[in-house]
Formats: structure tokens, C-alpha cells, sequence
């Protein structure tokens, strides 16, 4: 089978040379379930953005095949060219079997009627909590069109993956489709020498990941060692602004700025505990990345309650409750090192490579199958037209 993942944020994760541009948790995700397939001997390839890169060009046994250059063509027509052309090109090209997106975005749609069109499995991932839900998808998706989109492509997948059974629900509620709880992989730990970062977060900033309660959570603790990374991302450049103003007066933070992901990860061995502000979430691929090197979360979302019900760290009311939430952990030793361990007891439980792999492989030869029903139904009308 030719699985393709479509995922334009993709090659600054898989190409080194490539590490300075932006990216996000799908980004990783994507990126590594590619990588692991590849080394069991599936023929992957996958679409991402073009930036000059050349076209067809392999990475760790990756074929990469460019969509469009991101501010390419005019405002309003270029939804269609380069966007939509460059895309369906990139995916003729590729010519798979099945194609994997994720995150809400007009592109699941584009995927989706190329898939139906071609007679090709279609598989999406939910990537965050509004992705699920009707009522909050403006939050992720500002025009109306481009939510069309996305419902029908949504509507029209041949299987559907989520992060946890509130996103199941959410979707059941809000589109009537089921779907399936997958889980996500995580590179192995690097450890650090010391633990000199007492506050880490790791993420783009964005309004609803809320970068500005580090600043507030800086100011509270004036003690901690508070570390911050992440870049600006479109559209948020006031936001942007405001925090490299707030952070330059505090002392006591360090802001990163944009890091290749390679030293992003680097930065959660010498954490005590990473802390997420969001407003909106799925399951973060930065909680799984810091539990693996023994870093409890402190964070006002909870997927599923998990942080709670297996002491991976700690769950806050209200954002007014994280500095306590965050005191707690760093002023107790024993709490912290029960935290620690109980954050690596449940990644080696859970995380297994292969278990993790198999639901995906699922859910591939699923779309596979239904889509070779999709193709044998249209035979008879194909031969009589």
C-alpha cells in the first residue's frame, strides 16, 4: 500500500537543512508516524509546501513532492491557483493508495474531493478539540467557505481518527460521524546534564496558546527560571510584539524565539515542568514529548482527564491557579520526583511504538478497502456513460 501524508508545515521536521522555518505538533506527528512506516518498509511519500526544495526528493526514505510556495498567487484567486492546482498536482504525482491529513483547514476538503474523484482512501486526524466541533471551528477556520470545505471533507473521509473520547464525542455530537482513538508517537528522550529550566513552554504564538500568562506567571515567580519558545506566526504580529516587549523587562525569562526542532526537544531535559496556557487544545504533542524525559505539565487542559487520574503533573482550575499549581511542583522535592517517575512509568506503558502503529495501519487498509468499494460501485455507470 502508498500512503501519502499531506501535511504543507511538514519539512522543517523531516529535511535539516529546512529546520528554520515554522512549525507545529502535527508537523511532528506526521513526520514521525511517515518515519516509522518507511522503516518497516511501507512506500511513503508526503506533500508539503514548496520552498524551493526540488520536487520528488527523498528524506529518510520519504518521497516529498511540493503543493505551492505559501504567499504564492493573488489575494481571493489564489485559493484557486496556486492553491488548489498545486495541491491536486502534488497529489496526481504522488499517485498513493491512501492519503493521511490532519488539522481542520480547507485543505481536508481539497484532499477529500481528490480522493473521491481518483478513487483513493482518505483518512483524517483530528489535531485539537475545536476540530470536532461545530460551535468552536471559527476559532480555527476564519472563513466560511473554507469551513464548508472543511465539514465536507470531514464528512466524506473513509476513516476518522481523534486524540481522546471527548473529541469522539464532540464529533459524534456535532457531525454525526464516529471515529477512532489513535495515539501519537514521541521521539525517545535526551537527557540533559542538569535541570536548570524550572518553567518551560514550547509552543507558536498564537492568541489562544496565550503566551502572555508566562509573562504573568514570570512576574509571579520572580525565582523561576522561566524559558520560552516559539515564533510568530501570520496574522498575530501585535501579539507578537507585545510579548518580546513583556519578556525583554523580566529577568528572570528567557524567550528562545523560533527554534529548530531538534533543539526544541533538547530543551525538555533540562525542565522541571512544562506548562501550556492554551485556551484551545487537542492533546498536545509537548505533553508526550515532556513526560518521556520525566517533566510533569501543569496546564489548565486536561484531555480527558488523564493528567489527573495518573499524576503526570497538575491540572488547574482557572489561570489564576497555575502559579500555585506551578509552586507546588517546584518547592516539593518528593512530589516532584513521584511526578517524575510516575511521567515515565506511563510513556513506557502506553507509548510502544508498534501498539501505537497498528491503529493507524487500521485505519489505512479501512480507507483502502472502502475506497476499492467506492470504485467497483461506479464501474457499471462508468461503462454505460
Amino acid at each position: 500500500m502508498k500512503i501519502c501524508f499531506v501535511g504543507l508545515d511538514n519539512l522543517p521536521v523531516l529535511a535539516p537543512e529546512f529546520r528554520h522555518l515554522p512549525i507545529g505538533g502535527e508537523s511532528v506527528q506526521q513526520t514521525l508516524l511517515a518515519r516509522a512506516l518507511a522503516r518497516r518498509g511501507s512506500q511513503v511519500s508526503m506533500v508539503v509546501a514548496d520552498w524551493g526544495q526540488e520536487d520528488g526528493r527523498r528524506w529518510d526514505g520519504i518521497r516529498v513532492f511540493k503543493a505551492y510556495r505559501p504567499r504564492a498567487g493573488m489575494p481571493v484567486l489564489r485559493f484557486i491557483h496556486p492553491r488548489w492546482t498545486g495541491l491536486w498536482s502534488a497529489l496526481a504525482r504522488v499517485d498513493a493508495d491512501v492519503y493521511y491529513t490532519s488539522c481542520a483547514g480547507m485543505h481536508v476538503g481539497l484532499v477529500a474531493i481528490f480522493c473521491r474523484r481518483h478513487g483513493r482512501g482518505f483518512v483524517f486526524r483530528a489535531a485539537s478539540d475545536p476540530d470536532c466541533d461545530r460551535a468552536r471551528l471559527p476559532l480555527l477556520i476564519r472563513y466560511a467557505r473554507d469551513r464548508w470545505l472543511y465539514r465536507h471533507g470531514l464528512t466524506h473521509a473513509h476513516a476518522i481518527l481523534v486524540q481522546s473520547t471527548a473529541q469522539a464525542a464532540a464529533l459524534a455530537r456535532s457531525y454525526g460521524l464516529a471515529a477512532k482513538i489513535a495515539g501519537m508517537l514521541v521521539d525517545p528522550p535526551r537527557p540533559a546534564p542538569r535541570r536548570d529550566i524550572d518553567l518551560l513552554w514550547v509552543g507558536n504564538l498564537k492568541r489562544v496558546k496565550r503566551p502572555d500568562r508566562m509573562l504573568e506567571l514570570a512576574r509571579l515567580l520572580p525565582d523561576a527560571r522561566v524559558h520560552v519558545a516559539g515564533g510568530e506566526t501570520g496574522g498575530e504580529e501585535a501579539l507578537f510584539e507585545a510579548f518580546e516587549r513583556g519578556a525583554a523587562v523580566l529577568p528572570n525569562l528567557t524567550y528562545h524565539g523560533r527554534l529548530p526542532y531538534a533543539e526544541a526537544c533538547a530543551l525538555y531535559g533540562r525542565a522541571r515542568v512544562l506548562v501550556n496556557t492554551s485556551d484551545v487544545e487537542g492533546f498536545p504533542n509537548a505533553y508526550l514529548q515532556a513526560w518521556t524525559h520525566g517533566v510533569p505539565v501543569v496546564t489548565l487542559i486536561d484531555p480527558d482527564g488523564l493528567i489527573a487520574r495518573e499524576g503526570l503533573g497538575l491540572a488547574a482550575a482557572s489561570p489564576e491557579a497555575l502559579a500555585e499549581a506551578v509552586q507546588r511542583l517546584l518547592t516539593d522535592a518528593a512530589a516532584w520526583n513521584e511526578a517524575s517517575e510516575r511521567c515515565r512509568r506511563y510513556m513506557a506503558r502506553h507509548y510502544d511504538e508498534e501498539r501505537i502503529l497498528a491503529d493507524y495501519l487500521d485505519a489505512f487498509r479501512e480507507a483502502g478497502r472502502a475506497a476499492t468499494r467506492g470504485r467497483e460501485a461506479l464501474s457499471p455507470l462508468r461503462r454505460h456513460a
